[in-house]
């Protein structure tokens, strides 16, 4: 068995990662809306199979479609959900799932009163593969337990192609809701707790003056009772690097480190999810290229068996209500406080 599922809002293009893992799982990708003809119209010559409707409510009242996946304007994410939940259908969001906490403790409410599935593609653990292996490498104490992390998530800017909401602060959120949830999302997994809170925050504009709803960096710590964890965000990859970021990922352990280069090695080998493991044997470095990725094929049986394999409910809403308390906290005494 499977599942039909469809799109609604396709703004940023992680919508396609978000069909793709399913359609890799054997899901039926059967119909999207979307109002902007500029992305509709790539996305259907990709997609075919699904047929796009003019109005939301075709999906919304189908009830042969079993989930919802949007990759909407940030903060209209959260409604589209909310909606579909109350329709009966699971979802899938792209992050940032939520810009506020008011819009957090709405879908807190709603997935408890319906009993839906509501899950966050976190595309930098679910997507990676040398995230995957790394968890698989800690879970089974190749490091001993884990003590710290540090996580760095660069971007490439590239302003002229991307649309004004991204610059537009009260509708992608600030730069620790946004991408910063990945990190919030990884520090849980490899410290596993939901015990956790922020301990300090900050974010900026620094060399973006035209842009004055642009963070353009920014950085949070993190503590549970075991561990902590450093974050650092920006949107100052160079064009010389080859690829949109340098995403890193180091994991210290009692026993050893994990090191991830996400997305390249720089001067270094090709390709990329390039983990190095350093115990009490030595250095070792394994190629994660073809690490199978569970997210999808468990979101699907979770979908069918009403159960929580591929993310806990409680997991997927803590690791947004750190990144929304670090956005909070960074942003007091700040132009972006609201």
């Amino acid at each position: 068995m499977t599942i039909r599922f469809a799109a609604i809002g396709i703004n940023h293009s992680h919508i396609y990662g978000q069909v793709d893992l399913l359609l890799r799982a054997g899901a039926e990708f059967v119909a999207f809306h979307a109002i902007e003809d500029d992305l509709a119209n790539p996305f259907g010559e990709k997609y075919p199979q699904a047929k796009r409707v003019s109005d939301r409510r075709a999906i919304l009242e189908d009830s042969s479609i079993q989930m919802v996946l949007t990759s909407a304007i940030t903060n209209e994410r959260a409604g589209i959900s909310i909606a579909a939940m109350q329709h009966g259908k699971d979802v899938m969001s792209d992050k940032a799932g939520m810009t506020d906490h008011a819009q957090l403790a709405e879908l807190r409410k709603v997935q408890a009163e319906t009993g839906r599935i509501y899950s966050i593609c976190y595309s930098e653990h679910f997507e990676t593969g040398s995230t995957v292996k790394a968890g698989e490498l800690v879970r089974a104490g190749a490091i001993g337990k884990v003590v710290h992390t540090v996580g760095l998530g660069p971007h490439a800017i590239r302003n002229n192609q991307r649309p004004d909401w991204f610059f537009d602060r009260k509708r992608y959120g600030g730069i620790l809701c946004d991408i910063g949830s990945h990190q919030c999302e990884q520090f849980l997994f490899f410290a596993d707790t939901l015990e956790a809170e922020v301990i300090s925050a900050t974010v900026a504009n620094r060399a973006n003056p035209g842009r004055p709803g642009l963070q353009d960096v920014g950085d949070m710590h993190l503590r549970t009772k075991d561990a902590t964890g450093y974050v650092r965000l920006d949107w100052f990859t160079p064009e010389g690097l080859g690829t949109w970021g340098d995403g890193r990922l180091t994991i210290l352990g009692t026993e050893g480190y994990i090191e991830l280069r996400k997305y390249i090695d720089i001067a270094g080998r090709p390709g990329k999810d390039h983990l190095f493991l350093v115990d009490g044997k030595g250095t070792h470095y394994i190629d994660c290229a073809n690490v199978a990725l569970p997210y999808g094929p468990a979101l699907i049986s979770d979908v069918l068996n009403r159960t929580e394999t591929a993310m806990s409910q409680a997991h997927c809403f803590k690791a947004m209500e750190l990144a929304l308390d670090a956005q909070r906290l960074a942003e007091q005494g700040t132009v972006w406080q609201q």
